[in-house]
């Protein structure tokens, strides 16, 4: 045999070799960790900051705060988003309870079923900004073991995870997500319509303590078709909250007395 037939033959065995620890990995769990690397695990509030940028110029600018908290079934969060700014949207709120999502605006005092896959500013979609468990949502399989950039341009070994929808409360047809193999900390995720188009691809970095876990403060989203088109979604003031499970109820919003 020549060595050039000796060297592919090599090659393809270690191909076909599984990668250390790649076996016995539960997709999964490793999903969950990411999801509790994310999200506290207990009722919570964040001021989310968006920014929206084309060609590197900011072109539009939002402010909300997310107050969420554990469903008592299927362990997915309720989520309940105040907007501040602009002054146009200040007052109005978006809730999501289960597979329900509604937009209440106070000068109409009128609430609407809206969808999660629509865009809210630039990148970001009203499904980005409510606190979501992929566990409880996707199927993850491994899809394996690699090393890529980290949006800091660090190098990371991350598993891949392929993530179908388990439930029509699914934002995505479809997701690739790259979590850290160590810390399980979320990398890079690739979200896709159901379609298989890729409507946008989300960088997690700039990781700090937050209520008791290192969590990402700012996610860089990019345009599927337009790399020009970035969304940048900074995460501040984590708190822990007592939340009233009634605050989560449509009918309460035009009733609602949320802190300023």
């Amino acid at each position: 045999m020549s060595r050039l037939r000796i060297h592919l033959a090599a090659a393809a065995l270690l191909l076909a070799l599984p990668l250390p620890g790649l076996a016995e990995a539960d997709p999964q769990r490793i999903l969950a960790a990411s999801d509790a690397v994310r999200n506290p695990g207990r009722a919570f509030t964040v001021q989310i900051a968006l920014a929206e940028f084309n060609q590197g110029r900011q072109v539009a600018a939002s402010t909300m705060i997310t107050h969420s908290r554990i469903l008592e079934q299927g362990g997915q969060f309720a989520s309940l988003v105040r907007f501040v700014t602009p002054a146009r949207d200040a007052g109005k709120i978006m809730l999501r309870n289960g597979s329900d999502l509604w937009f209440y605006d106070p000068s109409t005092r009128a609430s609407v079923r809206i969808s999660p896959q629509q865009r809210l500013i630039g990148q970001a979609s009203n499904g980005d900004v409510v606190t979501v468990n992929f566990a409880r949502d996707y199927r993850a399989s491994l899809a394996g073991q690699e090393e890529i950039q980290d949006g800091e341009r660090n190098p990371r070994q991350a598993y891949k995870l392929e993530l179908e929808p388990a439930s029509d409360d699914a934002t995505y047809g479809r997701v690739e997500l790259w979590v850290d193999a160590t810390s399980s900390q979320p990398i890079m995720g690739r979200f896709m319509a159901d379609s298989g188009r890729l409507l946008k691809t989300v960088y997690y970095r700039r990781f700090q303590r937050q209520l008791g876990a290192e969590r990402p403060t700012e996610m860089v989203i990019i345009d599927g078709l337009n790399p020009q088109s970035v969304t940048l979604m900074r995460l501040t003031d984590y708190r822990a909250r007592d939340l009233p499970g009634t605050w989560f109820q449509r009918d309460a919003l035009p009733n609602l007395q949320l802190e300023p």
